[in-house]
């Protein structure tokens, strides 16, 4: 990799599936369901190998971002 590859993915916290499912409150079934959908649902995930998935900080905040609803403004 060279300097000028830096990504934001590579920036922040990664989560697996268990600490991220606290952070959002659902059962970590919830968050496997949603990749294993077809097309997979929930936030961004990458696959490092069998049994483990990690979610990056950074698309996390984005997915939250784009479904987040301010009632002040739905009117």
């Amino acid at each position: 990799m060279t300097r000028g590859d830096d990504h934001p993915l590579l920036d922040g916290a990664w989560f697996s599936t268990e600490e991220l499912a606290r952070m959002l409150g659902v059962d970590p079934s919830t968050l496997r369901r949603w990749r294993t959908a077809h097309p997979p649902q929930g936030p961004p995930f990458v696959c490092l190998s069998n049994g483990v998935t990690r979610y990056s900080e950074h698309d996390v905040r984005r997915w939250l971002a784009e479904r987040r609803t301010d009632p002040g403004l739905a009117a």
